[in-house]
């Protein structure tokens, strides 16, 4: 099966792939353990531009190609957030199984030009070859932060974002909605399910994804899967548990040199927390 294929199936069942972020070999075969428990047909594991360059564009497809054989699961590596051409076209040349061009903080008409140059490279490459746009202020970074501004204004607006698919071929479009990148500490992370709505409307052949889902309730998730997304990308909060397992270990035994022994406690963590959102994400 291909990708668009699981995507489709999504949508048919109601019910999210979930995407995880990775930077080295452990939190990769963590993230497809925790998926494959949590009952996902496939996952999607992205390396945005720094994870991509901490390991290596050819290093990364091949981790994931091991890890996919080995373990017999379909196991799809996105480029994450790569935003220029350049950077897309080396990830399509090492052989990532997809990717997200990110001009969303382009120009309107940059954005379009800039996506069609990626798309049209793909598919010379690999045909039917899966790209996915972004459209809208997606505020915040990967990482723990006090407030986020958010206005209405930043949001992916419909009558666009049906322009830009057209115009793109894009199949999955990353939106904004309220959502943010990263966790806030000193507020409460609100999605506009209604302006949601408006856009899977809008845009009735794109799959709609949801960039940001760390920090936010279940509930929410709940309903923006319900309201038309069938991507959730996930990343912050698997850092977080990462981090404090580490750090709890390293307190715990300050004399411990064997690094898989240190590291054993926050890859448990990792998988247990993917296999917990992917549930969540397969409306389990």
């Amino acid at each position: 099966m291909t990708l668009q294929d699981y995507f489709a199936n999504a949508r048919k069942a109601g019910y999210a792939i979930g995407h995880f972020n990775f930077a080295t070999a452990d939190v990769l075969r963590a993230i497809v353990e925790g998926a494959r428990a949590g009952g996902a047909p496939c996952v999607m594991v992205g390396a945005s531009e720094g994870e991509s360059a901490f390991l290596g564009l050819t290093t990364t497809v091949a981790l994931v190609r091991a890890i996919r054989e080995a373990s017999g699961f379909p196991v799809f590596l996105n480029a994450d957030h790569f935003k220029s051409f350049d950077a897309c076209k080396q990830a399509i040349d090492a052989g990532y199984d997809t990717v997200l061009f990110d001009g969303a903080s382009q120009p309107y008409e940059v954005n379009v030009i800039e996506t069609q140059r990626v798309w049209q490279y793909a598919q010379t490459k690999r045909g039917g070859y899966m790209l996915e746009g972004e459209l809208g202020y997606l505020k915040g970074s990967s990482e723990v932060q006090q407030e986020v501004a958010i206005s209405p204004e930043d949001y992916t607006q419909p009558e666009q974002a049906a322009d830009f698919v057209k115009r793109t071929g894009v199949e999955r479009l990353a939106v904004a909605f309220g959502n943010i990148h990263g966790i806030v500490t000193h507020q409460k992370e609100e999605l506009d399910i209604g302006h949601l709505i408006k856009i899977a409307e809008a845009v009735p052949s794109a799959y709609l994804v949801l960039h940001g889902a760390s920090g936010l309730s279940d509930a929410q998730v709940k309903a923006a899967i319900a309201a038309g997304i069938t991507n959730v990308h996930f990343n912050t909060e698997l850092r977080v548990a990462y981090q404090h397992a580490l750090k709890d270990e390293l307190a715990s035994e300050p004399d411990q040199t064997t690094p898989y022994k240190l590291l054993a406690p926050a890859v448990a963590v990792v998988r247990e927390l993917v296999e917990q959102k992917t549930r969540l994400f397969m409306g389990r």
